[in-house]
């Protein structure tokens, strides 16, 4: 996804409106389609404490004619090629439950229907990719905070269960996840926890694309974590 493409709430309804319109056009009126939003994209539609995305995943069920649709608003919105895709169910923190928990988000064109995975279990979504250098903690903190702030906050049990439901074990969860919420929910300062873990993703990406840079493609899904750790440790030395 290009760096230079971001998705307000604004424009992720002006896309999936447009979608509608032409894959209505391409299929007609009588098959539906569905898209449920993971990651990033349900965040945003949401909460209010993330204003952009880079990403769209989602987990498409519609026609064969909904790729050609998707290809089409990408061309007349100017979007990148996979400006909505499905490349996360190849990520650990995909599992097939995942639509038992969606929740309706929106209805565009009538033939269009929106969900999103939202609360404990995208929270428990993101702890299982735990991803340092992306917005993995501080969205699972920003839901959380927003969770409280509307009176109805999660518990640890809320996501316990949402982890065991997604992937059958709370053993399951890397153990640093499971320490982190753990110790996050103990804490309740989410304000402050929020902007602790956002500067600390932001540096911990600027440290990799610099390592990404002197080594090219060594960095992958498996080592990412320990890499981003070797390299805080050695700034830290440094100091």
């Amino acid at each position: 996804m290009s760096a230079d493409i971001v998705f307000t709430k604004e424009m992720l309804d002006a896309c999936f409106s447009r979608l509608a319109k032409v894959f209505r056009k391409l299929n007609g009126t009588k098959v539906h389609a569905e898209i449920v939003l993971i990651g990033g994209a349900a965040v945003l539609a949401n909460y209010g404490f993330r204003d952009m995305t880079y990403d769209i995943d989602a987990v498409i069920h519609a026609s064969s004619a909904m790729k050609d649709a998707i290809h089409r608003v990408g061309d007349e919105m100017g979007l990148p090629n996979g400006w909505l895709n499905s490349d996360f169910t190849r990520t650990k923190s995909y599992s097939p439950k995942l639509l038992q928990y969606s929740e309706y988000y929106k209805r565009f064109g009538y033939i269009l229907e929106v969900r999103t995975i939202s609360r404990e279990y995208l929270v428990a979504m993101k702890l299982m990719s735990g991803r340092q250098y992306k917005n993995d903690i501080s969205d699972v903190i920003g839901i959380l905070r927003e969770q409280k702030e509307r009176g109805k906050p999660l518990t640890l049990e809320m996501i316990k269960t949402a982890v065991c439901n997604l992937y059958n074990s709370w053993d399951n969860l890397p153990q640093d996840s499971k320490e982190l919420i753990t110790e996050v929910m103990q804490n309740e300062q989410y304000v402050a926890l929020y902007e602790q873990y956002r500067n600390n993703e932001k540096m911990a990406k600027e440290a990799l694309l610099d390592f990404e840079m002197q080594h090219p493609g060594v960095a992958n899904t498996d080592n990412v974590n320990d890499i981003i750790r070797n390299l805080k440790k050695r700034k830290e030395q440094e100091l």
